[in-house]
């Protein structure tokens, strides 16, 4: 099978846990580029904090925000967006209040919570964005933004996963990271920006592989002609994937590009 898209998470999955790409992973990289392979990282991540790799690495076209924004890099172009209302974010703050959860969101590039904690700054590291501890969280939320995450130590949080979802089917909910509950609008998910770029790129289902290693990636590893899992995957999502290769820290990335697009055993 030629394969003609490679879709990458980027936390766990192409980023080793310092969370810089490996020189194995951009090397095979630039040699699936080179054949003509559209590589696209597709991350919970807010634009402002993949935009930079996806320059280094060359990339046409990015997904950000669990699949809310889609850009074309060459024209600075935002080709797909959609967004969480102001009051559909005041209901989730509700929420968060009761189910005793924090909880933030992203206006004009800056994290705003009205809490702090330990699982608040792992975002903020891993973003380099500003953190705007405020008040009143309500008050400080006047527009639409494109998601919000719910942050709590990671065996309660997959109880009020649960809840969540019944609680508000309207939304689309999944996990980034063990204490990150991402929530998007509905339909909204990185197997739908896919398509949705697949189809402007004039590619086939079964031409894409996607990487990745937790539960806002299962989206894409299900629609993908081949699902990738790296080895470090969330334990119960194993079983949905086509293939697994090595971990995050192990090149994985490196391993797919091999195996099966420049097809060396």
């Amino acid at each position: 099978m030629k394969y003609k898209m490679l879709v990458l998470d980027m936390d766990d999955t192409l980023l080793t846990d310092d969370h810089t790409i490996s020189p194995e992973n951009r090397k095979m990289i630039a040699r699936a580029q080179d054949l003509g392979v559209e590589v696209v990282l597709a991350s919970g991540r807010p634009t402002p904090a993949m935009t930079q790799f996806a320059y280094e690495l060359k990339n046409n076209f990015m997904i950000s925000f669990n699949g809310a924004v889609v850009s074309d890099l060459n024209t600075s172009e935002i080709l797909f967006e959609k967004s969480l209302t102001k009051e559909q974010i005041h209901i989730l703050h509700e929420y968060s209040l009761k189910s005793n959860t924090h909880i933030i969101t992203y206006i004009n590039d800056v994290i705003i919570s009205e809490t702090h904690s330990e699982f608040i700054e792992v975002e903020r590291s891993i973003t380099g964005l500003e953190h705007h501890l405020v008040p009143d969280f309500k008050a400080a939320v006047t527009t639409n933004a494109v998601k919000c995450i719910l942050l709590e130590e990671p065996s309660y949080l997959k109880e009020v996963e649960k809840d969540l979802k019944n609680a508000m089917p309207d939304l689309s909910v999944s996990m980034s990271k063990p204490f990150f509950l991402e929530v998007a609008p509905n339909g909204i998910d990185k197997a739908a920006s896919i398509a949705f770029l697949a189809k402007k790129l004039a590619i086939d289902q079964s031409e894409i592989i996607a990487v990745g290693n937790a539960g806002n990636d299962l989206s894409m590893i299900q629609y993908a002609g081949l699902g990738v899992w790296v080895d470090n995957v969330t334990p119960e999502l194993r079983m949905y994937g086509d293939e697994i290769v090595a971990s995050n820290n192990d090149h994985g990335v490196a391993e797919v590009i091999e195996r099966f697009i420049l097809n060396i055993n």
